[in-house]
């Protein structure tokens, strides 16, 4: 018998609960070392802003323990007890703050923090889905200056300001040609909206599942970006292209350089008020690279 997505949903929720619970505590029960570092993101392979987010991807000082945020509920997942209690910690980048799918993952990475656990917070950020926060979120879920080190994404809130590090990407060295005015980049949920796709039928237009050198070749060349990914808004401003933001999560609108915030109803018109922001690709890797210097005397690699 085939179990709906809804119910199979409720089904095993209980399952991702205790699951979480039994991980939260055993690794609270448990002895902590620094010994290696754990890489801990969002490691999904078709979301190519989640998983270009960490810096594991950049330096091989990092090494190559890598574990995805989301295993915490994956009762599959033995080892990442191991990997958690054994290791200093690189937690980052993406929005991975005031959401709830990772509030329980950051509380417990906050608790071990306060157990002489070494952590580092690399390019998170703020992602609520609530629109009450929108323009207005003032403080993150948990208590950054618990961590070892906090580098965010976000300007206004942060300490330190280290946005996302994917701009280290070498993709970003390669020179493009535009050769279409206004590019359309969706998140592939939006898409499934047949309204929104609709409405753009007559613009060229690709997902946010693209791999990493499809997506930014796209962006490369338009002269103009329209979006509701982060990271196709990101990647926009750092190709000095104009970008418009329908916002879908509180992340859009803390970025140091704000792109024209819009609707789907206006954003084409909206363009006319969208402009090109030089200096930001250089200015987000020297962010990182100093940030890098101070991770690695921390951590001491």
């Amino acid at each position: 018998m085939k179990i709906i997505p809804f119910v199979k949903n409720l089904l095993t929720s209980p399952a991702r609960s205790l699951r979480k619970i039994e991980v939260k505590n055993g690794l609270i029960n448990s002895p902590q070392f620094n010994r290696e570092i754990a890489n801990v993101y969002r490691m999904d392979i078709d979301n190519a802003g989640d998983y270009y987010s960490s810096p594991v991807h950049y330096f091989k000082e990092l090494g190559d323990i890598q574990v995805d945020i989301f295993d915490f509920k994956n009762s599959a997942d033995t080892n990442l007890e191991e990997q958690i209690s054994n290791n200093a910690l690189i937690i980052g980048g993406g929005g991975l703050l005031n959401r709830k799918s990772f509030k329980f993952q950051m509380k417990t990475f906050e608790a071990l923090a306060g157990r002489g656990k070494k952590t580092v917070l690399w390019g998170v950020g703020h992602n609520s889905k609530n629109k009450k926060d929108f323009r207005k979120l003032e403080s993150y879920n948990i208590k950054t200056e618990k961590f070892g080190l906090a580098g965010t994404r976000d300007y206004s809130l942060s300490k330190e300001w280290v946005p996302c590090v994917s701009c280290l990407n070498e993709v970003f060295d390669k020179s493009y040609s535009a050769i279409r005015e206004t590019g359309i980049i969706l998140h592939k949920k939006t898409l499934k909206n047949s309204r929104i796709a609709a409405a753009f039928k007559d613009y060229p237009l690709i997902s946010n599942s693209q791999d990493l050198e499809q997506f930014v070749e796209f962006i490369g060349t338009s002269e103009n970006i329209i979006t509701d990914s982060y990271h196709a808004m990101y990647w926009g401003i750092l190709l000095n292209k104009k970008v418009v933001v329908v916002p879908n999560s509180s992340k859009f609108f803390d970025f140091k350089y704000a792109p024209v915030i819009s609707s789907f109803e206006n954003c084409i018109e909206d363009l006319k008020k969208a402009e090109v922001i030089d200096g930001v690709l250089e200015e987000c890797r020297e962010r990182n690279r100093l940030f890098a210097e101070k991770v690695f005397n921390y951590l001491e690699i």
